[in-house]
């Protein structure tokens, strides 16, 4: 090699083993089976969450956006090993975009919200404010519900990220928010901290509300009280050029007062060979006396396909500050760590529900509606141990400009993609109910980008206008078509590893065909990669004439939570 090259090559090869050593880091998740647990602890698109407790069960609320049902909730006995409890938003049903048959609501809908335990009322009560509408309330007195339809505490105010706090001792309540950028908002304003007096049942606002902290894009915002002193964890942006980034501070009340006056301290920001910011999430104390903090991967950085993970970091308390995580350059402030003992020893064999038999009369936790889903389009009961999904011609908005039906199309179901590893989807498909204009399968989304563009990939059986079947693949406007199918069943599969998806089909699930079809993986309006499953017919929606599908089973396979 001429030596007047060696710098550049020295250069490339550090970056590459620095972008390999970060996605490494990513592939090795979760509980390691030996006692420790490497982080993320939710490999997936769990972004916005709030942990609480009651008993011995933490509870996990994560932001769901226009999918339906909305608000995920998980439960874990040892902060590391995680499974779906149900949903806190039954339905959304404010707004006419996030109907079946609008299906205009990709940039709203469920965002970061508050879930807690009021202990006098016996009763959870989960908060989220929709940026387009307001400020939501649903309430169940068991965490599995039913739980409430939402109720409108407030009308759109430039707001979000809401924290509540109820005194038991005083018999007062509150509500902290984000509130955008002054009040009203002002270009030339920082975002405000707003903090709200709440009635005790938790469903009226009090007051016009007073601002505690205002700062350069404070956001996600938690409040907490120790030792008579009040605490809100917090982002906020800091930094100017390619040094601007996200941090987490914390914020302590110099007096008894929730009002503050409040002193700031930056407690964690990511280490200096990861590109993606670590912020945002809860202060967890454990039985035992020790502190943690769940928080979140921004998707600033790569690897970002599979959306913002959940991270738990151990606590430190120093002068009365905490300091999350480990402080590696000694300066005062925590960077996260990757790997560490687990908090509470626990059954490490526990695996997240990812796959479906259909022999449940309802929709099992894992899975969302893009939308809120056409109720008479699906059904687990018409026959028993399937999931039939009956075809919609897609909606197709002139004011929305959707250029690709996928994003139109009614019912579609979905999951979050757990690992940047190997993965694996399988279904196992009767065609028997395809009529003429029928087109289902198995799919990938994440989100529409540049008026409904990209960012999905759909591959599976359409039958044509002379009743012949054939295999498809469809990505962004562009069509492939396959074979001739003539079995009433097929399975089709889906492998992914890293952002890479390959597609193979089989009539007897033994032999497997492998296309020459391939999808990247992207992140696309807040929401990493989905792996699901759709049915639609272009030519028409009566339902005598759509035709359906029946899925016997859905089976995906996570990527390995360890590496050899």
């Amino acid at each position: 090699m001429n030596s007047k090259h060696l710098p550049l090559f020295i250069f490339l090869s550090v970056i590459c083993t620095l972008a390999n050593a970060d996605e490494s880091r990513f592939a090795k998740w979760g509980d390691q089976g030996d006692g420790t647990y490497a982080n993320p602890v939710l490999n997936g698109d769990f972004a916005d969450s709030d942990v609480e407790k009651l008993g011995d069960t933490w509870y996990l609320i994560t932001s769901t956006n226009h999918l339906s049902p909305g608000m995920t909730i998980m439960e874990s006995t040892d902060l590391i090993n995680w499974k779906y409890t149900g949903h806190a938003i039954p339905s959304l049903t404010w707004e006419p975009d996030y109907n079946w048959d609008r299906m205009t609501g990709y940039q709203w809908g469920v965002w970061a919200g508050d879930m807690t335990y009021h202990e006098e009322r016996k009763e959870w009560l989960c908060y989220q404010i929709d940026y387009q509408s307001g400020l939501y309330l649903t309430r169940a007195k068991d965490i599995t519900g039913p739980w409430s339809e939402p109720e409108l505490l407030l009308e759109r105010q430039h707001w979000t990220d809401p924290t509540v706090f109820f005194d038991y001792e005083t018999q007062e309540a509150w509500i902290l928010v984000n509130w955008g950028r002054g009040s009203p908002p002002e270009p030339d304003k920082d975002n405000e901290l707003k903090l709200f007096k709440l009635s005790w049942d938790g469903g009226k606002l009090l007051d016009e509300g007073k601002t505690v902290f205002a700062g350069n894009k404070v956001e996600a915002a938690k409040l907490r009280r120790f030792n008579n002193q009040w605490y809100i964890m917090m982002i906020e942006w800091q930094g100017k050029g390619e040094e601007r980034d996200r941090k987490q501070l914390c914020l302590r009340s110099t007096t008894d007062s929730i009002y503050g006056p409040y002193e700031s301290k930056m407690v964690m920001e990511r280490e200096a060979v990861n590109d993606r910011s670590a912020c945002q999430g809860s202060l967890i104390e454990t039985p035992d006396g020790k502190w943690w903090f769940m928080h979140q991967l921004v998707q600033n950085g790569e690897p970002v396909f599979h959306g913002r993970p959940q991270c738990l970091q151990p606590v430190t308390w120093t002068d009365g500050w905490p300091i999350i995580g480990k402080d590696i350059d000694n300066d005062g402030v925590g960077e996260p760590v990757w790997t560490h003992k687990k908090p509470i020893e626990s059954d490490s064999k526990l695996n997240l529900q990812t796959s479906d038999e259909f022999e449940s009369e309802t929709i099992a936790p894992q899975w969302n509606w893009n939308h809120n889903p056409r109720t008479d389009r699906y059904s687990l009961t018409q026959r028993p141990g399937y999931l039939r999904l009956t075809a919609s011609k897609p909606i197709l908005e002139e004011r929305a400009k959707m250029k690709d039906p996928f994003w139109g199309v009614p019912n579609t179901l979905s999951q979050r993609q757990i690992g940047i590893g190997k993965t694996r989807v399988e279904a196992k498909l009767d065609l028997s109910g395809l009529q003429n204009g029928t087109h289902a399968g198995i799919c990938h989304f994440s989100g529409p980008f540049q008026k409904y563009l990209g960012q999905f990939a759909v591959f599976g059986v359409r039958q044509g206008s002379d009743d012949k079947r054939e295999l498809f693949f469809r990505h962004t406007r562009a069509e492939k078509t396959g074979p001739q199918i003539d079995s009433a069943t097929i399975y089709l599969r889906s492998d992914t590893d890293f952002d890479k998806a390959t597609f193979s089909w089989s009539l007897d699930g033994e032999t497997w065909n492998k296309t020459d079809y391939h999808y990247t993986l992207k992140f696309g309006n807040w929401r990493g990669n989905r792996p699901g499953l759709f049915c639609w017919n272009t030519q028409t929606d009566d339902i005598e004439k759509s035709g359906h599908i029946d899925i016997d089973w859905f089976r995906y396979t996570p990527s390995s939570r360890t590496v050899d």
